[in-house]
């Protein structure tokens, strides 16, 4: 196993601290993946008012499953809330009581039926930080095995092996618009071109 990781030392300065003041939080609505609430606060110009937020109870995986001719995998399926058809990276979410690795590890295998003996995470982020504190980790799986695929109820998925140079193309068509989809491919391509692909 070996691990692709980039940690950024930097100090938070007077004007990176937090500026807002919460006075009170109301849930407004929880079930099992999600929860709302609605703050009142105090904003950085000392105005009153509200910020509602989403907290998600799960981290977003997407894991870049490359074989040795570095092709990827995608998978497509119907998103109920786009009401729209979407290719995307392997996808799914991983409770925060769980490894994200193993989660990673899990939504592969649900979706493509692939097993990865090398596995890396390459980088984090925040998925829509104005109203969400959703985390998503993408992790690069090599050294793959195909199995058996078993999607979720949830899921009808289709699958397609491109080539990176073919995923970058359909994120700069448009073609690809989910945006854990469109940070690891980019991400994808700038490693290949610095040669950071082995």
């Amino acid at each position: 196993m070996f691990i692709y990781t980039i940690v950024l030392k930097h100090r938070i300065t007077s004007m990176e601290k937090n500026p807002w003041t919460t006075l009170h939080s109301t849930t407004i609505y929880d079930n099992k993946w999600i929860t709302v609430t609605e703050d009142d606060v105090i904003n950085p110009k000392g105005g009153s008012g509200i910020y509602g937020k989403v907290h998600f109870k799960n981290i977003a995986i997407g894991i870049i499953a490359m074989d040795d001719q570095q092709h990827l995998w995608l998978v497509g399926q119907y998103r109920y809330t786009l009401h729209a058809y979407s290719w995307e990276i392997p996808e799914g979410g991983s409770p925060y009581a769980e490894d994200p690795l193993e989660g990673a590890k899990r939504e592969l295998k649900e979706e493509t039926g692939l097993l990865a003996q090398r596995w890396g995470e390459v980088f984090r982020m925040h998925l829509s930080n104005s109203v969400s504190d959703e985390l998503a980790i993408i992790y690069l799986a090599t050294d793959l095995i195909q199995e058996e695929a078993a999607p979720e109820d949830t899921e009808e998925l289709q699958l397609q092996k491109v080539s990176v140079d073919q995923a970058y193309e359909m994120v700069e068509t448009g073609v690809i618009t989910d945006s854990i989809s469109v940070a690891a491919i980019t991400k994808i391509k700038l490693m290949q071109l610095q040669g950071k692909l082995i």
